[in-house]
């Protein structure tokens, strides 16, 4: 029998949760929704399980402002928990492997707590390890629910089955979710099928790409590896930050909640 998925989550001065699929029952604190300024500013890293200098001071100076950050290949090591319980009313990981010593996988943290949580892992059919992606629902001041789709793709497997295997479950949720959506990670889309593949989901969810106008993303085979689709927002400014603490670069993102089009 397969063992269940599920989410670890972090709360200041809370025990660690385990948190399987499905709504949350326990009522929102005040202040609980999403975002606190006029804007929702997002931060979407690969972080590389902390393996380089410097990744802390980059989510301290960059995350601390963000009122969501997607991180991939995030390991609950302890500095990595400290900044996301001193700093974030929640965060939740969704360990894909379990390292030496810390589980690894994608971890969304957010400036309010989520009513609803579903994780999600998909094995690599080559290497047989797993990549895991978190949907997550946000209650919004604008009294609509922001569904945020946290995903790290797998990444070695012949043609696109599996690719697309993985991003079926999460499509079946975007077309079931009514406000708007944030879906975005590492989508290690580098080759011309699943860029392909990648472009056709998005486009029957309806879900709109966020560009750069400086686009300093990490590339594979000349293809971007990170993206950030959205639906019912209105996209303020994106930028990338060049950066030497992960092999990926973060993008950092600002949404109008409340606008249905992009302002530029």
């Amino acid at each position: 029998m397969p063992k269940r998925t599920y989410a670890m989550r972090y709360v200041a001065g809370q025990p660690v949760e385990r948190v399987f699929p499905g709504a949350l029952n326990q009522p929102l604190p005040l202040g609980a929704a999403l975002p606190s300024s006029s804007v929702l500013r997002v931060m979407v890293w690969n972080i590389f399980k902390q393996q380089r200098a410097d990744w802390l001071s980059v989510l301290k100076n960059y995350g601390k402002d963000a009122q969501l950050v997607l991180l991939q290949e995030a390991q609950t090591t302890p500095e990595l928990v400290n900044f996301a319980t001193s700093n974030y009313l929640a965060a939740d990981q969704v360990p894909a492997f379990v390292l030496p010593q810390h589980p690894s996988g994608v971890m969304t943290l957010a400036a309010a707590h989520p009513v609803y949580c579903c994780p999600l892992r998909e094995r690599e059919p080559l290497l047989r390890l797993s990549k895991s992606a978190l949907i997550t629902v946000y209650p919004l001041y604008s009294d609509q629910l922001l569904m945020v789709v946290n995903i790290h793709a797998v990444n070695f497997s012949l043609g696109v089955d599996v690719y697309s295997k993985q991003l079926g479950p999460i499509g079946e949720q975007i077309a079931s979710h009514k406000g708007p959506v944030i879906m975005a990670g590492d989508f290690n889309a580098w080759s011309r099928k699943r860029i392909n593949a990648l472009y056709q989901f998005a486009g029957d969810m309806c879900l709109h790409e966020v560009n750069f106008p400086h686009d300093h993303r990490s590339k594979a085979f000349g293809r971007p590896l990170d993206f950030i689709f959205y639906r019912n927002l209105g996209v303020a400014q994106a930028s990338v930050l060049v950066t030497k603490a992960s092999d990926h670069n973060p993008l950092l993102v600002e949404f109008h909640p409340e606008a249905d089009k992009p302002v530029w």
